[in-house]
Parts: C-alpha cells; sequence; structure tokens
C-alpha cells in the first residue's frame, strides 16, 4: 500500500522503517534474548527444584520468571525511542517524516507485535517445560486463552517502556522510571490500608499473576480486578502514557 502523497511517507513506509531499524540494531535481538531467558530459565529452575507451593498450578508456577520478563519488555520499549536519541539518529528519522505522532505510531506498533509474539514464544516454552518437569499431583491450570493475555501484558509493558523513553529520552533515566512505576504499586499498596485492593492491582506484574493463575494472586496482594479487566487498565494506562508521549514529542525540538 503507498503512500497517497509520493513526496510524504504514510505509516506503512513508516512501520517498514521501523521494523527495518529493529531488526538491525544489535540491543534488539539481545533484549528479547534476555526476555526470553528470563521466562524459560526460572521455569527450568522451577521445575528441576520442584520448587512450587502445594496450592500453586503449574501454569503459575511456571510463569514466576514472566514478573522479571516483564521488567525487560519495558526496558526494551524505553531502548526503541531513547536508543535513537543516544545516537542521533532521531534527526533523520522525523526529516523523513515530520509527522512525528505517526512516527511514534508505527515504533509502538512494532513494539507491540514484537513483545507479543517474543512473549508468547517464551511463556508458551516455559509452560510446557513446566509440565514436562513437575509430577502430575499439581493442577495444571488453563493455559488457554491465559497465554494470549499475559502476551499481551508483554505488549502492554513495553508500549509503556515506549512512552517512557520519548518522554525521558534518557535511556538509563527511562529505565528507571519505568521499572520504579511498574513496581511501586505493589511495594506501596501495603501502606494504603483500604486503598491497596485497588492501587496494587494498577501494575503490569500484577495482571500477569492473576492471568498466570497464580497461587499469588490474592486480592490483597495484586487488586480486586479480575484478570481480563486488570489487563485492560494495564492497557489503557499504556494507552494514555503513549498520548501524552505524543504530545510532548510534537512539542519539543528533536
Amino acid at each position: 500500500m503507498a503512500a497517497s502523497d509520493p513526496g510524504r511517507p504514510g505509516f506503512v513506509d513508516v512501520l517498514g522503517s521501523e521494523w527495518a531499524k529493529l531488526r538491525t540494531v544489535p540491543s534488539a535481538p539481545r533484549t528479547l534474548a534476555a526476555m526470553a531467558a528470563c521466562v524459560v530459565g526460572v521455569a527450568v529452575f522451577v521445575g528441576a527444584t520442584e520448587s512450587l507451593q502445594p496450592d500453586d498450578t503449574i501454569l503459575g508456577g511456571s510463569l514466576t520468571g514472566a514478573a522479571f520478563g516483564l521488567l525487560v519488555a519495558a526496558s526494551f520499549g524505553v531502548l526503541v525511542m531513547s536508543g535513537e536519541y543516544a545516537t542521533g539518529m532521531i534527526r533523520a528519522t522525523l526529516l523523513a517524516c515530520p509527522r512525528r505522532g505517526l512516527v511514534l505510531a508505527a515504533k509502538a506498533a512494532v513494539t507491540a507485535v514484537t513483545l507479543f509474539v517474543a512473549g508468547f514464544g517464551a511463556c508458551l516454552a516455559a509452560y510446557l517445560a513446566g509440565a514436562a518437569m513437575l509430577p502430575d499431583g499439581y493442577a495444571k491450570g488453563s493455559p488457554m486463552p491465559a497465554l494470549l493475555g499475559v502476551a499481551l501484558c508483554f505488549s502492554a509493558t513495553g508500549l509503556l517502556g515506549l512512552a517512557a523513553g520519548t518522554l525521558l529520552r534518557h535511556s538509563a533515566g527511562a529505565v528507571t522510571t519505568i521499572v520504579a512505576a511498574i513496581l511501586a504499586p505493589t511495594l506501596l499498596g501495603p501502606l494504603l490500608g483500604p486503598w491497596e485492593r485497588w492501587v496494587a492491582g494498577a501494575s503490569p506484574v500484577a495482571a500477569l499473576q492473576k492471568l498466570a493463575q497464580s497461587s499469588d494472586a490474592a486480592p490483597e496482594v495484586v487488586g480486586s480486578l479480575g484478570a481480563w479487566p486488570s489487563l485492560g487498565l494495564i492497557g489503557a494506562l499504556a494507552a494514555v502514557a503513549l498520548l501524552a508521549a505524543a504530545a510532548v514529542l510534537g512539542r519539543r525540538d528533536a
């Protein structure tokens, strides 16, 4: 599909450019590999040591490492934008496509799809490893459509990272900020009394634990929302963060 104006790149053109950049930047596959290693490596450890709570499910135990994977996914999202600021490539990107919102939308699409595919593959491999290594006495849980929801959680977390990278532009600062934002609801929730059940659920980790049917997903720890509404909340937060990032990106100099 070609752009309507030959001299003005359309969404498909920008999307192709962003995909090409992602494939050629060495940090991208390394970050995705680290994310998969967190998820699958912990699943293998849990299976080898049978370190699973009696009331937990194989799905929940196998996805214990997915919480660490989410932090890597957030870092991946940060680097998609902040990496261009670090190298100065952002100037060429915005010169080629002055429609900054279009650039951010293309980056968001590439980030979301990449993390969905990588997250689903890693979590499926982790579940299969856990199912093969853990004894039959544990409940298996319901992997589908839960694994699809977990993969969407990876995408939403990456989009939060992309928004942070766009707003802050500095990789280290943005990674620190987004990791703190992901962990803060769980860490601060117990300090807020009756509000804990609501605040604690406003984190991708909480949505992940609910979707994974983990025994750790008690309402007082991960909030009162159900698994899919919790995922919807994280998606809404990612959308709001991206809208804020688009507004800032459109106003400031590259």
